[in-house]
């Protein structure tokens, strides 16, 4: 709320005029949940106070509110309360309290670190485009939103990144970001640790597993829907082809940026990409989605069907039959939630169906992709796509705990039955 009301003031604006209250909550929502779809062009209608308002409500939603919390706490110097703790822990996604101070230290340090170098590389790059002053502002802005998986940009005319479409440097160092930022930063933090323990946890083993095949299929399918696609890939050399196809594979992932126009895109790639966002990052990033970990308890636990094991077993390690269950829900709330917006928007605005599904899937995997409707979404397509924006941020089950009927334990249990299935 205080992002939009600094958005509606007339020096947030090129114009000098306000900013409309629906238009400056849609867009402070997007920021703060690290989505990137915008109603109004962000690097034409906001001066640089607007922008950087942008910067810093992507930068508190990318790491969270109770990380920078904790920030203001150790430039204090005060102790961190146990209440604290348990909020931290819960708001990174742990099992334990255990060392949660010491992972949110190394969050700080990381992303400051990988922030201040991207806008390094960035604004050296940039600098032989434009204005030297402008070249590191645009580094910085873009580093910050990249590694939160942001999809705002300051280009312009709603072009995202796509007149880089070929370029090795842009090209390489965002999908860096988007990656570093989306597979969590515990995975991260373990990464930096496997020199001195020479092992990697269960987690971090199935996060980059399932990051790493997500980006490689990913890329095969774009490549091959779109190599003779006129609008996007085929008036490309080759090396613009496969950067391309990879940038287009890791984008969707919950980043947002795009180098092909892709509404431009055929049918096929569009729904392949709203499968992608559906699936998005990874548990404790920058990103949403149902989550990678999620999406892979659910396809191993086909397989187990299939062979007839009892056990869901990944990397030699047996998963409790209650992680099976919330990767069920999770995903099933998350369907629905898609499935009722899209019903919802389908009546309130006059496009296509696969572009209001993308546009839903999208805001609920907090990516910023679009087909080209947000601006012209109605004042309710508006209010319905910033509260899935909120929802996807949040989490499903996390929304669904907080809204339901709170209930004990059950100490007892009911006969079993047996019915039919399939």
């Amino acid at each position: 709320m205080v992002g939009a009301l600094l958005l509606m003031l007339p020096i947030a604006s090129t114009t000098g005029e306000t900013l409309p209250f629906v238009d400056a909550l849609f867009t402070a929502t997007s920021a703060t949940c690290v989505t990137g779809l915008i109603v109004v062009d962000t690097g034409t209608h906001f001066t640089t106070f607007g922008q950087v308002v942008i910067m810093l409500l992507i930068q508190v939603g990318g790491l969270g509110f109770m990380t920078m919390a904790t920030l203001f706490t150790f430039a204090l110097k005060r102790k961190i309360s146990l209440k604290d703790r348990l909020v931290l822990q819960e708001a990174m996604n742990q099992n334990s309290m255990e060392g949660i101070v010491r992972l949110i230290r190394k969050v700080l340090m990381y992303s400051l670190v990988i922030e201040s170098c991207a806008a390094l590389v960035y604004s050296i790059r940039w600098a032989f485009d434009m204005p030297l002053g402008r070249a590191i502002y645009f580094g910085i802005f873009h580093s910050v939103a990249m590694f939160n998986n942001a999809g705002f940009d300051l280009f312009g005319g709603y072009r995202s990144l796509t007149m880089y479409v070929g370029d090795p440097i842009v090209n390489f160092v965002t999908m860096f970001l988007i990656v570093a930022g989306g597979i969590g930063f515990i995975v991260m933090s373990d990464l930096i640790d496997f020199r001195r323990r020479r092992r990697l946890t269960l987690h971090s083993k199935v996060v980059l597993t399932m990051t790493t095949a997500l980006i490689l299929i990913g890329a095969l399918v774009i490549f091959v829907f779109e190599f003779t696609n006129p609008k996007t890939l085929e008036p490309l050399n080759w090396g613009a082809k496969i950067w391309s196809a990879f940038f287009q594979s890791v984008t969707p992932r919950t980043a947002g940026a795009n180098t092909l126009d892709i509404a431009a895109l055929r049918q096929a790639t569009q729904f392949f990409m709203i499968i992608l966002m559906f699936i998005g990052a990874s548990p404790g990033s920058t990103g949403g989605g149902i989550k990678t970990t999620t999406f892979t308890i659910l396809v191993s636990a086909v397989f187990s069907m299939i062979r007839g094991r009892e056990d869901l077993v990944l990397f030699k390690y047996r998963l409790a039959q209650e992680r099976i269950f919330k990767a069920v829900t999770i995903t099933m709330l998350s369907l629905f939630l898609v499935i009722v917006v899209s019903m919802i928007l389908s009546t309130t605005e006059d496009v296509s169906f696969l572009s209001i599904l993308f546009e839903a899937t999208s805001a609920f995997g907090t990516v910023g992709l679009t087909m080209g409707i947000t601006g012209k979404l109605t004042l309710i397509g508006k209010i319905i796509i910033s509260f899935t924006m909120f929802a996807g941020r949040l989490g499903p089950l996390t929304l669904a705990y907080a809204l339901g009927p709170k209930k004990g334990k059950e100490l007892y249990r009911y006969p079993e039955g047996k019915m039919i299935i399939g």
